[in-house]
This record gives C-alpha cells, sequence and structure tokens, in this order.
C-alpha cells in the first residue's frame, strides 16, 4: 500500500482507549476476576480503517488524540494509518466486559471536549488528506465531541461543503442527537443507523422489513442518497430512493459484537470501491450496494465471532445472502423500538 494513493479517509472526532475484559460467571454487584485484557485504540473510524488494511485498502484515519499517553499509538499497533491531531488532555477509556457464553456490557466515557482551534486543525489536516489522495470517500464516525468556547457540538458543514466540491462521497456513522442532526441536514450520501438509532431519529417503531424501509426513506428525503440500517440478527437493509437491498448471513457463534457495525461500514466500502461503476444511475446512487451489503454483512459476521472490538481476520468470511426484492412484510427477529 506504500505511496499509492487512498480512495477512502476516515475521521475519527472522538477516539477511544478500548479496554475489554474477559470474565466467566459474571457477579452483578459483586468481585469478578478477568481471565484476560486486551487493550485497543478504537472508535468507530479507527476501526473502519483498521479492518480496511485487511483487504490492502489504504484508508488513512485522522484523529485528535491527548497528549498525556504519547506512547499509545506505537503501543496500540496504529503507527502506521493514524495521522493525529494532538491536543491537551487524555484519551477518553471504553471499558468492555465480555462473559463467556453471555452477554457483552461496555460502558463507554464522553467524548473529551475540543478547542475550536484544535477542531480546525482537524478539519484542515482531513481535507488536506482527502486532496493529496484525490479520496473518493470520506468516513466520519462516532461520537461527536463539544466544542470547549461554545459548550455546542462540533460542526461538521465547513468540512463536508468541502468534501462535496471535492465530489467527495461521505459516509456518516453516529448516534443520539448528532445523527438526527445531521440526517435531517442530508449533508451525507450514506448514514449507518442500527435499528433503534432509526427508530429513534424518525420516531416510530421497527417492526418489519417495511418498517425499516419507511423509517429509511424519510431520511432518503432529506437528502441521505443510502441508508445502511444495521439490523443485528436480521442481517442489514440498504435502501435508497428506488432500492431495498436485504443482507444476512447463516447464524454465526457470537463472542463480542462491539465494533460489529464499523466492521460492516469497511466491508461496505471494500465492495464499492473494488467494483466501480460508470453508471450513474446504478441502484439510484452510482455505486453498487447489492455487492456492497453482502459483503458488509459478512465482514460483521466475521467481527462477532472475534473477541476484540476491532476486526483482526477477513479470513473465512461466512457465507453472504443478498436479497435485491426481499420480502418486505417479513417481521424483524429483534425489533426496534423508539424510546421517548
Amino acid at each position: 500500500m506504500s505511496g499509492e494513493k487512498s480512495p477512502i479517509i476516515t475521521l475519527t472526532p472522538s477516539p477511544t482507549l478500548d479496554r475489554t475484559y474477559f470474565v466467566k460467571g459474571l457477579i452483578e454487584g459483586g468481585v469478578n476476576r478477568a481471565h484476560d485484557v486486551n487493550e485497543e485504540l478504537a472508535g468507530k473510524g479507527i476501526n473502519v480503517s483498521r479492518a480496511l488494511e485487511l483487504a490492502e485498502i489504504s484508508a488513512p484515519g485522522v484523529v485528535p488524540i491527548g497528549n498525556a499517553d504519547p506512547a499509545v499509538l506505537e503501543r496500540t499497533g496504529s503507527t502506521s494509518f493514524l495521522s493525529p491531531i494532538w491536543v491537551d488532555g487524555t484519551l477518553r477509556v471504553s471499558t468492555t466486559i465480555v462473559e463467556d457464553n453471555g452477554p457483552t456490557t461496555k460502558v463507554n466515557e464522553n467524548p473529551r471536549p475540543l478547542r475550536q482551534a484544535d477542531w480546525d486543525e482537524v478539519v484542515n489536516l482531513t481535507l488536506k488528506l482527502l486532496r493529496e489522495n484525490e479520496a473518493e470517500w470520506l468516513v466520519v464516525a462516532g461520537a461527536h465531541p463539544k466544542v470547549v468556547e461554545t459548550g455546542e457540538l462540533i460542526d461538521l458543514i465547513p468540512l463536508l461543503e468541502k468534501a462535496e466540491a471535492m465530489s467527495v462521497k461521505v459516509v456518516l456513522d453516529t448516534s443520539g442527537d448528532p445523527l438526527r442532526h445531521w440526517a435531517r441536514a442530508g449533508v451525507a450520501t450514506i448514514m449507518k443507523p442500527n435499528g433503534e438509532e432509526l427508530a429513534s431519529c424518525v420516531g416510530s417503531t421497527l417492526n418489519t422489513l417495511q418498517d425499516v424501509v419507511d423509517a429509511a426513506r424519510e431520511l432518503n428525503t432529506w437528502g441521505v442518497d443510502c441508508v445502511l440500517a444495521s439490523l443485528g440478527v436480521d442481517g442489514m437493509l440498504a435502501v435508497t430512493k428506488t432500492h431495498a437491498v436485504h443482507g444476512f448471513t447463516p447464524p454465526v457463534r457470537v463472542i463480542n459484537t462491539v465494533g460489529a457495525g464499523d466492521s460492516t461500514v469497511a466491508g461496505f466500502l471494500s465492495a464499492v470501491t473494488l467494483n466501480k461503476t460508470d453508471d450513474p444511475e446504478l441502484f439510484g446512487v452510482g455505486f453498487d450496494i447489492a455487492k456492497g451489503v453482502r459483503e458488509a454483512v459478512r465482514w460483521g459476521g466475521a467481527k462477532v465471532q472475534q473477541p476484540t472490538s476491532g476486526l483482526k481476520s477477513i479470513a473465512n468470511l461466512p457465507i453472504g445472502v443478498v436479497l435485491e426484492q426481499p420480502d418486505l412484510s417479513a417481521s424483524l427477529r429483534e425489533p426496534a423500538e423508539f424510546q421517548r
């Protein structure tokens, strides 16, 4: 990959140091001893960049990182693909507890606030990498920090307007208030909510695939070209104004679900990057969402079988099934409730 231009640039506005504890027979409210502990530099964009390296697709990642831990890039094996902006302070920590043959519990610290000058530097570096690489895609993923001086969330508009002027397609993956705000702003080519996030965004419970399509089409009307709805055991539904494509894998053994959504984004982009099209009308968006969804669910299926928060291998990927005309009346095995 050295010396080659990178088709994808990622930005993680609020990276995290992921610590995963593996325990047997978790005792709630009691003392537990981990039989293994893993530490990774993570955050959605970082996870996407690291996963794409497995497919030999260069995707440099921009990250603002607290300078209290200057050795973190080298210690976590992240120097080869990350471009850091060093800021005052510490990295936030995310703690994951994986119970053998049980559920995964995750506790995330809130994003560290950024000074406006630091965020401006992050934006400028991201635009520089987009220009230098003549990149086709920008992935902005993860939680959004607040600006120290104003107390408001970071503003993506200066970055996204300049990316649009360069004909860069934007994948935006976030949650909560930022998801609702930027979905309604219609500034992204692709957004990737999970079922609960999509239900919250449009204010309705999702019980069937048709419900998911209806909710996603609302985002389409706001200006989001393609919605990748990540539905857990129900797979993924990619929805444009003209098409709805359903992808899933056979059942797999789930070890750790953390980072699965990031792996699906990486899988999707690996496919559309390697299968470019000259047809601007393909699926109504100009890229092959069917091939993208197939790889998305395969990579996501591989990730949940691995213990780390980041995807470590794409060997022995599960089979991906894609239906371009799915039965939209089918009920979701995991309905997504709108939480008022």
